[in-house]
């Protein structure tokens, strides 16, 4: 099979022809139609997340149907279109997957990461994380559900039942997460970086009560902010423009450094959450939330051997909305 292989950190993908892998007990073999190009892959590739497994194949919002099943699935799974996320696989018994926490595992393991993911012809996955799609999606808008939208979803579940929500880094979490936001009937602030008008005007077409860039203060206090820009300056911005007893919500798996603050802008009980990574309640409430709100999700496509194109225009700042790799046959 083809697939696109990252050897080194901060070298591009290597173009490889590999053996077609087969699935274990507990896993399904996924032909795989598309997968999602992530900021996740992008810090992977530019050595910022630690301890790859090496060689690896990237991604982790795979769309594509289940082509053969290991021992012990139920072989009626056999040609149903699924998705496979970043959360590849947990222990099942510790005390975290035991409450639904199986995010915190010791033992995750994630697609994309320690496990070989999307960015290739087939995939094998555990039965458990792939996850029935909504039919009303097709595949390259279905990618960027599962980790775009599941990340999203999971810092918007924890933000609460904020009514004036900020979204820090108006990308694929952000414009899918939006979207729900106002469909549920809540006011949405977006940040974009600075000069961006076309980020600007893109979040208000997608019902935006205001847009502006990072560094400038919203025209009303928030009660909530997620961030899904990787930059640990935004923490203290987005203190400061919540209310009292807001909570701030760090969305992504890795960020710069958070510059020191003054005590001021976290009084009055306000709070900083992170978000690490996702559950299978999450996939599985945000899925059916997507089957019953039309989200418009944008997602451009790349073929499979454009891979390091794709990287560089997310890198850049290139794509509004979602990268996507298409894998022809």
């Amino acid at each position: 099979m083809r697939a696109m292989v990252l050897e080194t950190p901060r070298q591009p993908l290597r173009w490889s022809e590999r053996g077609r892998p087969s699935p274990g007990a507990g896993e399904v073999l996924v032909a795989v139609h598309v997968c999602g190009v992530c900021r996740t892959d992008l810090h992977l590739v530019d050595g910022e997340l630690p301890d790859p497994r090496l060689p690896v194949v990237p991604g982790h919002e795979i769309v594509g149907t289940i082509a053969e099943c290991g021992e012990g699935v139920d072989e009626k799974r056999q040609g149903e279109r699924v998705g496979v996320p970043w959360l590849g696989g947990a222990c099942g018994h510790c005390e975290y997957c035991s409450t639904g926490r199986e995010n915190l595992c010791a033992e995750a393991r994630f697609t994309g990461y320690q496990l070989d993911g999307g960015y290739a012809e087939y995939a094998v996955a555990d039965a458990r994380f792939a996850f029935a799609l909504p039919e009303r999606y097709g595949d390259l808008e279905a990618a960027p559900l599962l980790c775009a939208g599941l990340i999203g979803y999971r810092a918007y579940r924890i933000a609460g039942d904020a009514r004036r929500l900020g979204i820090y880094g108006f990308g694929a979490a952000a414009h899918l997460i939006a979207q729900v936001a106002v469909a549920q009937g809540r006011e949405v602030f977006a940040f974009t970086r600075p000069g961006d008008g076309d980020g600007q005007a893109f979040a208000r077409r997608l019902g935006a009560a205001w847009a502006g860039a990072s560094d400038e203060a919203p025209p009303e206090l928030l009660d909530a902010a997620l961030i899904f820009a990787p930059v640990g300056a935004l923490v203290p911005a987005a203190l400061a423009s919540v209310v009292r007893g807001g909570a701030v919500v760090c969305a992504g798996i890795h960020m710069s450094d958070i510059p020191s603050f003054p005590y001021r802008l976290l009084w009055g009980e306000r709070t900083v959450r992170s978000v690490a990574n996702l559950t299978r309640r999450d996939a599985t409430e945000f899925l059916a939330l997507a089957a019953s709100i039309p989200l418009q999700v944008y997602a451009h496509p790349y073929a499979l051997a454009d891979a390091n194109v794709a990287l560089d225009d997310l890198r850049n700042g290139r794509v509004t909305g979602a990268a996507v790799l298409t894998i022809a046959r």
